[in-house]
């Protein structure tokens, strides 16, 4: 099934996160304790809400989206691009520009999106910020109705389980792995909040997803037996 879908209807994604504030403090009181409930089981008693607030970016409902970065093929007979783009600024425009992107060039029934992990943590997360930022839901994102051979998502951690739902295996491992190079070089996901508010970095944060998303691409060459991506033949727009 995976070699009938064509490397040029596929756009790959990474999404980046952080908590909504920068100081737990900065919350209303009525945030701090949903905050509290909403992590008590995570939390146990290792740390306080105030203390755990550095990780609330992996829930919508306290996190916001700064960067969305895509990517997808451009094939040409031999020559093959893969063009590498980045959505970043205000939430809401944000959201906005990456769904009108899905509206006008990735709105056929043929174009599917593709992330790691991305059925449990990206498109959810995006859906559930637009909701919260009043923008429509592009149809690529709005499950309600659809079976399930009708979702046009491909998750390459879902492709990597083979069907094994207790397996979890991380970007990190399985670019390793499979002998794609790391994108995790510089920054990790548990520092994008740090560079985000303290250093104010959101240049590096934007080389990181794009890293992530290209990674991702890596993958999905691997598993259709194609030849990995070489650096001339990624294009960042």
């Amino acid at each position: 099934m995976l070699d009938k879908i064509r490397l040029e209807n596929i756009l790959f994604l990474d999404i980046e996160t952080v908590p909504e504030e920068a100081d737990f403090n900065a919350l209303t009181a009525v945030k701090q304790k949903l905050f509290d409930l909403k992590t008590q089981y995570q939390r146990k008693e290792e740390y306080t809400p105030e203390e755990f607030y550095e990780r609330a970016g992996i829930w919508a409902e306290f996190g916001k989206i700064i960067c969305i970065s895509v990517g997808y093929f451009i094939i040409k007979g031999d020559i093959r691009n893969f063009r590498v783009t980045s959505f970043y600024g205000e939430e809401r425009k944000i959201l906005v520009d990456f769904s009108n992107l899905l509206e006008t060039h990735f709105n056929q029934p043929q174009h599917v999106l593709c992330g790691h992990n991305a059925k449990e943590f990206d498109f959810p997360y995006i859906a559930r910020r637009m909701i919260i930022n009043q923008v429509a839901i592009p149809n690529k994102l709005n499950l309600f109705g659809k079976k399930p051979w009708e979702v046009p998502h491909l998750d390459t951690l879902e492709l990597w389980k083979f069907g094994d739902y207790k397996h979890y295996t991380s970007l990190k491992l399985l670019t390793n792995v499979l002998g794609i190079p790391s994108p995790k070089d510089d920054i990790d996901g548990s520092e994008v909040a740090h560079t985000y508010y303290l250093e104010k970095d959101i240049d590096r944060i934007i080389i990181y997803c794009e890293k992530d998303t290209i990674a991702v691409a890596q993958i999905l060459l691997r598993l259709k037996r194609q030849d990995l991506l070489i650096p001339e033949e990624i294009i960042h727009i």
